[in-house]
Formats: structure tokens, C-alpha cells, sequence
């Protein structure tokens, strides 16, 4: 295999550590191609960022600085939970080896044993043992009337019927036999009617042999063979690569190989079966370095710890239990409850309040999982939280950490996302600086802030060749006659006719009652503070962080300032969302899973966002939204975002006004309703009356009589009072939809365990 998906020498004379969109728009962001399983990164980290007074740091010669980790992040735990180590020599062998069947979306199919759709009827052990000894005793009683002829001969008419008079008048040996085998018929036929009218097969069942084995710890299964067990690579000796097989099969019995490895060499192996890479290449990258082949270009084989048990193989990650109780189906009582790309293609929204758990037991087990399938070359993610927040984990486990407004960021952040079209880069910056506040109840969107942004910002780059920065760029919406001015006299230089009449067009809008230039100019400037200076450069002295590397198995992290910059961080939050949505969109191999976790989606939520999230599963993509109460989402879009979402989530602690709106979009549905009556007993005659006047005396009630009533009636799934007030500590209650369109109830889960 080449050397492009492998960690390069890192210099400060290298290309770029992504997408530079700094440089002149006409200039389209180098591209990856898409013949390797796994995309490489271009080496990371890049040179420490150009601020003002570090004119100096792109110079050769220089190391770059390190990744810095913020000093609010908590204190890693002194080991990880039980289930969060990953398997390791002989356990990764067993890990390799255990069944993952087939089962409904949402559960963990690690070692899943499946239950039955319904919930067999219980019935107690005593009544069940003394039912099947009842059933006994009557087929051994009608035998014995059978055989001494209490029921006549009849039972006896069939073989007659069958056998030759010459039998009966000289019977012989022949006769006996055919006689006693009808005996045995009818008796067996005994034996099967009692011991289905005394239930033999559940007693069986629950005290004979199966119930031993369950009992007793299996022994160790016998190794399958070749062909069927996945520890010696069967996939590869049938594709036409056995000695890759033989190399792979030696380090997974020498305890080399671990889940990450497995999961990132057969990722490459389905690139070579797609196409994409030669079978030649693969076989020389394994053959050359085994378990290690096919690295991911930061050279990590995993994360530096581990908070949540993780199966690579079908890629789930387990963030809690289905709870044994009659709300949920009986299918998913007790089943482990997971979370993986297949689901998350669908979006996901989480809403809770603060110490729900939204963070720490859901965000923090998908972030994780979604960077260990990054490690593999199956998924890229992007978290966006606030400095400190727990749920994005640790610095270590990123390979870029934007800090916007932190002075030892190492990475900036680009403000236009790489695009390259001033309308496109208009567009998104309009969603970011005034997409909260369309009005959807007018149809209001963005479009005419896009308009007056594509007017300034297309002369802009006409005369330039890059794009404004952020001071430059209020100076063109606040209408400084000296920047427009000079501006004008340069198109004019340059004999650009079709950005003057731009520019024209935006000098006639300016002033009118409608121009949202003013609200424009007023969002850029919570962007123009001292803390964000040497931020968003678009000069190319620095090499901001572009979300166009979602094309390549990257896992990103940036940090909003929440402290002192609330409305600038949601502005970045709407930002990164808008660039996320429209490079998913434009990628080239849309097979590698993106994934957007936004941490606190308050403010992020517009229409353009709703319409967004519904197109993200055809592009293999999803994002994980979490709320503290749907009240921070307007009315009219409440409804929509819960609609465009596959996996809604309700923790504990919910609202009752948010409650309504879960129980509305999971709907009703038909149940059974049993009405019971208490009517009092009339007595007419004159020992059943002396008998109740008795009871009456003793118990103090009247004697009475229970009728019951059985109806179909449509209900809730949840309703609003029980989402606000029967959900436990620690619990939620969720509903999961797959990207092949596969359901999963409401469900009550524990997500402690």
C-alpha cells in the first residue's frame, strides 16, 4: 500500500493541515482522491497560527507548538468502567468469535440472545407442577377404563377393521405384535393430548435439562472452522488475498490485533472489494505491517481511554438498558440499548435539562465511538461544545482542537468554510449571522441577506482576490463611504461591469426600511472584539480549519467561548452547522460517515437548519442536536425538528410543555383496557342472607361480586405528565429509527447501566 494514507514527517514547510480558504476563492481546496479506503489527513499539527505579533511563525525552522488541553476540562477517572477496556489477546479472540444476530434497531447485538415478539403468559410454578401431575393421573385413569373394558370395545373397532378374521381365529405371534403396537398408539396418543392440557413442554422448559444449562456456565465452545471463523479472515481467503489472511490470522492468535485494527483493515478491504484500492496494495501494506496496515495518518491505533463499552464490528456503541418494566415491548425488556452510525444517519435530538445526563451518559459514548470509526477510516465527526464541556471527551483523542477567542489555539477557523462562489459563501454566512431570525411565520428566510452579502463580497474578491475579514467586512455593511468608495474605484480599474452593477444595486437597498444590511453589520460585530482578532483571517497568513476535511476520516473538536461571548458562540454554533450541511453535501465518496455533534444546539435551530437535517441522510451523514428545553426552539419549529429527526430523546426532568410536544409527534396507540365492577350480592333466600349477615359481621364489607370488561382503546405511548414526572433519575425515554426505515417504540431506558 502507498505511503498517502500513512503519518507523514511533520514540518512547518509542508502543505497545508486542511482546507485554506484564506487563499483567492477562484482557487477551488485540494481534494483527496477517492481510491483509498483510507483518505489521508495532511499532517497534523500544523504550525502554530498567525497572530499580530507572530509575523514570524511561518518561517522554516520553527517547530510547531503542541496541542494545548483546556484547563476547564475535568480530571480524567483513575480507570475506566467495567465493559470499557478493549479486548486484548485471547479476549479479543473470544471478542472476534461471539454472535451478533440480527435484531431491531437500537439494541446491542454484542452476545444479543432475541426474546419473542409477545410476552408469554406466566403461570405460577405450583399450579404449573400440580397441572402437569393432574394431567398425569387422567391419562393414566382412562387407560385403565380403556384396558378393562369400562368403555366397551369400540376403542378397538380400528384394528379390527385393518386385521383379517384368520388372525382372531388362530392367533399367533404376528397378531401380538400388531395388537400391542396399536396399544402403544393409544397410548401415545394419550400422552400427547395430557401433556399439552398439562403445559409438560414448559415444565420441561423451566425445571428439566434446558434449565441446567442455563444454570450451569457453558463450557468453551469448539473453534469453528476455517471458512466460518472470523479470527482467520475467511473474507480475505475468498477474495483472492490468502496470504494477507495468513499474516492477519497469525497476529490475531498472537494478541497483536486489537477492535480498531479489525475494523480499519476491513475497511480497506472494502475498498478493495468496491474497487477503490488494488488488491496488490493491500497485500503489500498487510504483508509489510500486519495489524498496523492501513493507518490512520495520525498513527493512533486508539483512544487514549475509554468511557463506554464499544463493538467495532457493528459499529454500536452501548449507552444504557432497556428497562424491565410493562411500558416497554417485550422484545426490548432488559436488551442492551446502542447507538451507531445507522441510527445516527437519522439525526439524533436530545432534550433535557442541565444534569439529565445529556452530556456525560449519551454525547460522551457517541463522540467516543464516533472517533474510534474515525480511527478505522469509517467516520469523521465534528464536536462543537463549550471550553470544558465533559461530553467532548479529552484533547488528546482529536486531531484538530479549534479554540476560537483562546489565544493558544493553534488552529483557526475559517468563516466562509472553504467555498470558493461568493454566492455560496454568502449563503452560509447569512444562516450564521441572522438565521434565527427569519420569520416562519411569513415564510421569512435568509435570502435577502444572502443578497446583500453576495454584493459586497463578490466585488470584495473581484479586486482582491480573497475573501473580507471580518473588520473589513463590517466596514462594507455599516456603508463607510471610504471603503465603498475605494472599493468602487477599483472595480473601475479593473473594468468589472457586472460587480459594479452588484455594488450599485446593494448602494440603492442601503437605507430602506427593509435592508437587513444594519442587522447584518450589528451580528458581524459580536465577531470584531479584541478576543477574536486574530481569529477568522482571510489574508492567508494563517491556515484555518475548513469543514470541507469531512471528506477524510478527521476528528475535529472546537471549542466556543460561552464566557463573555454567548451571542458570538451561537453564532459559530450556526456557523459550523451551516458549513457542515453544505460540505457533506459536496463530497466526492459519500461512504465515510460525518457525523456533527453539537453539545448545546440553543440558537442553532432555524429553518434552514430543519431543512438541512432531512437531507443529511442521503448524504450519509447525521447530527446529534441536544436541548435543554424545546422553549429555546420557536413555536412554529418545534414541531419540524422533531419531525426531521429519526432519534428523539426525552430525559428526565422534561417539562410538561415539552412533554406535549414528544407525546404528539410518538403519537397513539390501541391497547388493552380492563374495567373492573364491584355490585353488591342480593340474596333471596334465608341461608344465603343468615350467610352474608355473617361475612358482613366478620369482614365489615358487604358481599360483593367483580365483573370485568375488556376493551381495545388508543392511548398515549407517553403522555405529557408521565414524561414529566414517571421518568427516573438517570432514565429517558427514546425512540430510534434506522436509515433503512426501521422502527423502535418509545422505549424506557436506564442509561446508567
Amino acid at each position: 500500500m502507498d505511503n498517502d494514507g500513512r503519518h507523514e514527517t511533520r514540518g512547518t514547510n509542508g502543505p497545508p493541515p486542511f482546507d485554506t480558504s484564506g487563499r483567492p476563492p477562484s482557487v477551488p481546496p485540494p481534494t483527496e482522491p477517492s481510491s483509498q479506503a483510507v483518505p489521508p489527513l495532511p499532517p497534523v499539527p500544523p504550525p502554530p497560527r498567525h497572530g499580530g505579533a507572530s509575523a514570524g511563525a511561518d518561517q522554516p525552522g520553527i517547530p510547531p507548538r503542541p496541542l494545548t488541553v483546556p484547563e476547564a476540562l475535568p480530571p480524567r477517572p483513575a480507570g475506566a468502567p467495567p465493559g470499557a477496556v478493549p479486548p486484548d489477546g485471547a479476549s479479543f479472540v473470544a471478542w472476534l468469535r461471539t454472535e451478533r444476530p440480527p435484531a431491531s434497531p437500537g439494541i446491542w447485538r454484542y452476545g444479543h440472545t432475541p426474546r419473542p415478539e409477545k410476552e408469554p403468559e406466566p403461570v405460577p410454578g405450583r399450579q404449573l407442577i400440580t397441572g402437569a401431575l393432574i394431567a398425569l393421573l387422567v391419562g393414566w385413569l382412562v387407560w385403565s377404563l380403556l384396558w378393562n373394558g369400562y368403555f366397551g370395545r369400540w376403542w378397538r373397532l380400528p384394528l379390527e377393521l385393518v386385521t383379517p378374521d384368520s388372525w382372531r381365529t388362530d392367533p399367533g405371534y404376528h397378531t401380538l405384535i400388531v395388537e400391542y403396537a396399536y396399544y402403544g398408539l393409544v397410548i401415545v396418543g394419550i400422552l400427547a393430548f395430557v401433556a399439552r392440557l398439562g403445559r409438560w413442554s414448559e415444565v420441561w422448559h423451566r425445571y428439566g435439562l434446558p434449565a441446567w444449562r442455563r444454570a450451569v456456565p457453558a463450557a468453551s465452545a469448539v473453534p469453528p472452522s476455517a471458512e466460518e471463523d472470523p479470527a482467520q479472515w475467511p473474507q480475505l481467503r475468498a477474495g483472492g488475498a490468502p496470504e494477507a489472511a495468513e499474516r492477519l490470522a497469525a497476529e490475531t492468535g498472537a494478541g497483536v490485533m486489537r477492535d480498531v485494527d479489525h475494523a480499519r483493515i476491513t475497511r480497506a478491504w472494502q475498498a478493495v472489494r468496491a474497487g477503490r484500492r488494488s488488491r496488490e496494495e493491500f497485500t503489500r501494506a498487510v504483508l509489510a505491517d500486519g495489524a498496523g496496515a492501513c493507518p490512520h495518518p495520525s498513527g493512533a491505533r486508539d483512544l487514549p481511554g475509554r468511557a463506554a463499552e464499544h463493538d467495532l464490528v457493528t459499529a454500536q456503541v452501548r449507552v444504557g438498558e432497556v428497562g424491565d418494566t410493562p411500558r416497554n415491548p417485550y422484545a426490548f425488556r432488559g436488551a442492551g440499548l446502542a447507538l451507531g452510525p445507522d441510527l445516527l444517519g437519522t439525526s439524533l435530538l436530545a432534550v433535557g435539562p442541565v444534569g439529565a445526563g445529556k452530556s456525560v451518559r449519551l454525547v460522551r459514548p457517541v463522540v467516543e465511538n464516533l472517533c474510534l470509526l474515525a480511527l478505522a477510516g469509517r467516520a469523521a465527526v465534528v464536536v462543537v461544545s463549550a471550553a470544558g464541556s465533559p461530553g467532548a471527551g479529552s484533547a488528546e483523542q482529536y486531531d484538530v482542537v479549534v479554540r476560537p477567542g483562546h489565544p493558544d489555539s493553534v488552529y483557526d477557523l475559517d468563516l466562509y468554510g472553504g467555498a470558493s462562489d461568493p454566492d455560496e459563501a454568502a449563503a452560509i454566512l447569512a444562516e450564521a449571522l441572522v438565521g434565527d431570525l427569519a420569520d416562519p411565520h411569513t415564510g421569512g428566510d435568509t435570502r435577502r441577506s444572502t443578497t446583500v452579502l453576495a454584493q459586497l463580497i463578490g466585488p470584495y474578491a473581484a479586486v482582491h482576490g480573497r475573501f473580507p475579514s471580518v473588520p473589513e467586512l463590517r466596514e462594507l455593511l455599516d456603508g463607510a463611504p471610504a471603503a465603498l468608495t475605494a472599493l468602487r474605484k477599483d472595480l473601475e480599474d479593473l473594468g468589472d461591469t457586472t460587480m459594479l452593477r452588484e455594488l450599485d444595486a446593494r448602494a440603492r437597498q442601503s437605507g430602506s426600511p427593509h435592508d437587513p444590511g444594519p442587522a447584518l453589520a450589528d451580528r458581524i460585530a459580536l465577531l470584531d472584539r479584541p478576543a477574536f482578532s486574530s481569529f477568522f483571517d482571510t489574508s492567508g497568513r494563517t491556515r484555518p480549519f475548513s469543514l470541507r476535511a469531512v471528506d477524510h476520516p478527521v476528528r475535529v473538536r472546537i471549542d466556543l467561548p460561552e464566557r463573555g461571548h454567548a451571542d458570538a458562540s451561537r453564532i459559530l454554533a450556526r456557523l459550523v452547522l451551516a458549513q457542515f450541511t453544505e460540505s457533506v453535501a459536496a463530497r466526492e465518496d459519500p461512504s465515510l460517515f460525518a457525523c456533527l455533534v453539537l453539545d448545546d444546539a440553543t440558537g442553532a435551530v432555524t429553518p434552514q437548519t430543519v431543512r438541512s437535517l432531512q437531507r443529511l441522510r442521503s448524504a450519509n451523514a447525521g447530527a446529534v442536536l441536544t436541548l435543554r428545553t424545546l422553549e429555546e426552539v420557536p413555536r412554529t419549529l418545534r414541531g419540524p425538528l422533531l419531525g426531521a429527526v429519526g432519534c428523539r430523546v426525552a430525559l428526565c426532568g422534561l417539562t410538561p410543555w415539552d412533554g406535549q410536544d414528544f407525546a404528539e409527534v410518538w403519537g397513539k396507540e390501541w391497547t388493552e383496557a380492563r374495567d373492573v365492577t364491584d355490585r353488591q350480592i342480593v340474596a333471596d333466600e334465608p341461608l344465603t342472607k343468615a350467610a352474608h349477615f355473617v361475612r358482613r359481621a366478620i369482614t365489615g364489607k358487604a358481599p360483593t361480586a367483580q365483573s370485568v370488561t375488556v376493551r381495545q382503546v388508543e392511548r398515549e405511548r407517553w403522555s405529557a405528565s408521565e414524561l414529566a414526572h414517571a421518568v427516573p433519575p438517570g432514565h429517558a425515554v427514546l425512540s430510534l429509527t434506522n436509515v433503512r426505515g426501521e422502527y423502535a417504540p418509545p422505549l424506557l431506558v436506564d442509561l446508567r447501566k
